[in-house]
């Protein structure tokens, strides 16, 4: 049994190393007729300047065509280098070449007719040709296709820098100038209205530049004083070595100079504003570190000047906040996180706003506003002095409510406009409804209606309707009137400051002590009607 096993084994072994050198011969012979393929594809062909492309990549080109894509950027592919060298001369090349899989071919002329680049598609191979009628060899080796190459090259390079609108110039270490585009000269020369002839090299224009030794990209902002012009300009200068030289680029930076300025002014004038209010201000950037606060903050919140100024996160304020006891304080610190958490988020939307009572006794109206670029602020106002005015104001209102209340004779207060603000319980008891519990107003008109219907026939209620919210002298009066089921009651009407006016109901001092309950079971009542 175990020969068996071990001869099975070998046999295995030995089959799967046939087959893999069978796979391996099989990819050696693919990958040769390739190779000769590409090659016979090269050879087949005349052109001297040649490229040999599968799918964008180079398999091969000739020597003049490997000279032709050094002068284009190293960081771009060969495919790209390609187009970007001949695609100024060749009108159409690069749509030409994306719809190449499905012309097969394609011849086109160069824009000065002195040259045809053609490119035919096999098998996933590109080949590209150029044929130069006027094609010339030097003796470095060179043709005129490459030197013509380079000559746009350079062509569009003194172009762009020409056009550029910023400065730009090349210096030595002893601070010559070797090379500056034209913003650059035309700039000297008005920083030199006396030099008649321009010469070269021009005059250095900002002295206060530093050669430095340490490679990398250095940055400054210089000022620059240019004769006959009030202000001076400022420039974002940035050095870059080229070599032993180095280059230097220089933008005008006066409109951002100017809105700096003015944006610093205008948070001074802000400060300075904001200095002056009592109530608390505190801005926080978008990443909620804080930007600007005033000193009533400060006065409000107890917390140190040198504290906010630190600028400190929006929780770092919470925290001490809650250590100094200056937020209301809930029962476990979770649900206070989740509270401030959900403090960030409405003040972010703009619907914060809640009442601080703290242990303290104080007050605080805190409000959260959204400011722009993600900013939010807080405005904190101490309303202990309103709170406690309003507790005081309501305190006296439920006492002199008690305090009506407590007579026996049913009180009904109206201002100068007829409307019923003030009633008691005696009234509410004698005329079946009570004011103070809906919250609809109750007018003289109303009121007049309600006694009439409880009532014999009397032109009194006119005189009354007439009496509130009546303008010069008014004098105190007193009548009786009858309830329909014949009791006697005594009505007095007294002006009050402002056109208001007191009406009282009292029971005739021949009948009962006290009025009557209307709701209650005495003879003759009826539901609806006046019991007296």
């Amino acid at each position: 049994m175990h020969l068996d096993g071990f001869l099975q084994i070998a046999v295995l072994m030995v089959l799967s190393f046939v087959v893999a050198f069978a796979v391996l011969c099989a990819l050696g012979v693919l990958i040769a007729r390739q190779s000769k393929n590409a090659k016979g594809f090269m050879a087949e062909k005349d052109q001297r300047t040649s490229f040999l492309f599968e799918d964008e990549k180079l398999l091969d080109a000739t020597e003049d065509a490997r000279l032709v894509l050094s002068i284009a950027d190293p960081a771009q592919s060969d495919w790209t280098k390609m187009i970007a060298v001949f695609a100024p001369k060749y009108p159409g090349l690069p749509e030409a070449l994306e719809t190449l899989t499905d012309t097969i071919f394609f011849n086109i002329s160069s824009a000065d007719n002195t040259s045809n680049i053609e490119a035919e598609w096999s098998s996933g191979l590109v080949y590209i040709g150029i044929t130069d009628e006027a094609r010339d060899i030097r003796a470095d080796g060179q043709d005129s296709l490459t030197i013509a190459a380079m000559e746009r090259e350079i062509e569009t390079l003194r172009a762009t820098t020409k056009a550029a609108p910023f400065l730009v110039w090349r210096q030595r270490v002893d601070g010559t100038i070797l090379w500056a585009n034209n913003t650059y000269l035309e700039l000297a020369s008005k920083c030199d209205p006396d030099r008649q002839n321009p010469s070269w090299p021009p005059n250095k224009l900002f002295d206060s530049i530093r050669f430095e030794e340490e490679p990398g990209i250095k940055q400054a902002r210089l000022t620059l004083l240019v004769p006959g012009e009030p202000e001076p300009r400022w420039f974002d200068c940035q050095q870059t070595s080229v070599g032993d030289d180095r280059l230097f680029t220089a933008t005008s930076a006066d409109n951002l100079v100017i809105a700096e300025t003015a944006l610093r002014d205008f948070v001074q004038t802000l400060t300075k504003t904001f200095a002056h209010l009592t109530t608390g201000l505190m801005i926080f950037d978008k990443q909620r570190e804080l930007s600007l606060f005033n000193p009533a903050m400060s006065d409000l919140t107890s917390l140190s000047p040198e504290f906010l100024s630190a600028r400190p996160t929006l929780h770092s304020v919470l925290n001490q906040l809650r250590e100094r006891r200056m937020i209301p304080e809930p029962k476990d610190y979770k649900s206070w996180r989740e509270r401030m958490h959900d403090l960030e988020t409405a003040a972010k939307e703009g619907t914060y706003e809640e009442t601080w009572s703290l242990a303290s006794g104080q007050t605080f109206r805190v409000v959260g506003r959204p400011h722009p670029d993600g900013a939010v602020a807080f405005i904190i106002e101490d309303i202990s002095a309103e709170v406690s005015l309003a507790r005081r104001y309501r305190s006296e209102l439920e006492t002199g409510q008690a305090v009506i209340d407590s007579f026996e004779e049913a009180i009904a207060v109206f201002s100068a406009d007829g409307t019923l603000t003030l009633s008691n319980s005696a009234y509410a008891r004698v005329w079946g409804t009570d004011p103070s519990t809906t919250l609809l107003n109750h007018c003289i008109s109303d009121a007049t209606k309600l006694w009439t219907d409880n009532c014999a026939p009397t032109p009194i209620w006119d005189h009354v309707r007439e009496f509130v919210g009546a303008f010069g002298d008014r004098s105190a009066w007193k009548t009786e009137v009858q309830s329909k089921n014949g009791q006697i009651l005594m009505c007095r009407f007294s002006p009050l400051s402002g056109g208001g006016a007191l009406i009282g109901f009292a029971p005739h001092p021949a009948q009962k002590s006290t009025l009557p309950d209307r709701m209650g079971t005495q003879p003759g009542v009826i539901e609806g009607s006046l019991a007296i």
